[in-house]
């Protein structure tokens, strides 16, 4: 199995954690590629509104570009590129781009959106999402693979687009869509290398056999081998302060608590993920740096299974 890590790009000043400033988040993907993870993820919101203020989030695509540049072995990807933020044409060079910096790095994820109160803020248009998105992905899918795109939908409109500059794949970089309606799990099954989903209960496999069997079903009904579409799972959260953290730097996860988190991540696996991201909750008195660095049995356990 592989394993990927969330960077933290989110935060607001005066509260704790503090906010991430660029070099902590370039030190969490140095230390993240050399405890082993296979990829670390980004996340992709204008804001998120909380009861005490909104907390701000830094821009996802120059963090990628910059982490990217920053390191040399371990996969950069979205969890889930924002769909109604920006128009396709732009996703797709984003991601040519970004496959070019990180020498073959890259993978897409993409999602018709799930931060919808910042949408009106920033008057962004983003009624009928997935109508929305199902056009978006049939741009972007084409102009990502080297195809020239002709599509006159009710949202989207190109003549005659294409890219002329791509990455050093070429196919372009994988794409992987997030989602859990019949719909979109469709969407997936048509266009997507890789599917993706996320759970808040570590260990709960239960909830989870249904939706990957409704995956199957859509490969099938689109005349695809369910075989061929990987799956991957974003747990939330392992969380250093419930697991044996001090502040001392040195260990924050224990030992013990680390092999019991392999094992949830591990059983995973049965269900057919081949690579689960795991979002790591540092407490305030535990490095977050640190708390990466000491996942590193948890990482090669995960390789391991």
């Amino acid at each position: 199995m592989k394993i990927g890590l969330y960077i933290r790009l989110f935060g607001r000043p005066g509260r704790q954690p503090p906010p991430p400033g660029w070099h902590s988040m370039r030190d969490e993907g140095r230390v993240a590629e050399a405890a082993g993870f296979d990829l670390v993820v980004l996340e992709d919101a204008l804001l998120y509104p909380d009861d005490e203020g909104n907390l701000g989030v830094w821009d996802t695509v120059s963090t990628a570009a910059a982490l990217a540049a920053s390191t040399s072995r371990i996969g950069i990807g979205h969890a889930v590129i924002n769909s109604p933020y920006r128009h396709p044409g732009l996703v797709a060079r984003i991601a040519a781009t970004l496959d070019e910096i990180s020498d073959g790095r890259y993978t897409l994820g993409i999602g018709l959106g799930n931060t919808p109160d910042d949408y009106p803020v920033f008057g962004i248009a983003a009624d009928r999402r997935y109508s929305r998105f199902a056009e978006a992905i049939q741009i972007i899918h084409g102009l990502v693979r080297g195809k020239r795109v002709d599509f006159a939908g009710e949202f989207y409109t190109v003549s005659g687009a294409e890219l002329v500059l791509h990455g050093p794949r070429a196919g372009g970089p994988p794409i992987v869509i997030a989602g859990s309606k019949p719909k979109m799990l469709r969407l997936a099954a048509r266009y997507a290398d890789e599917w993706n989903w996320w759970t808040a209960s570590p260990g709960d496999l239960g909830s989870l056999r249904p939706l990957i069997e409704e995956v199957d079903r859509a490969c099938e009904e689109v005349g695809r081998d369910p075989a061929t579409l990987r799956r991957s799972l974003d747990v939330f959260s392992i969380n250093a302060a419930e697991t044996g953290g001090s502040g001392s730097g040195r260990a924050p996860i224990d030992p013990h608590a680390s092999d019991a988190i392999a094992e949830q991540l591990i059983a995973y696996g049965a269900l057919g993920f081949g690579e689960v991201r795991c979002d790591l909750r540092a407490g305030p008195d535990v490095p977050r740096v640190a708390a990466i660095a000491s996942l590193a049995g948890l990482v090669k356990a995960v390789h391991a299974a």
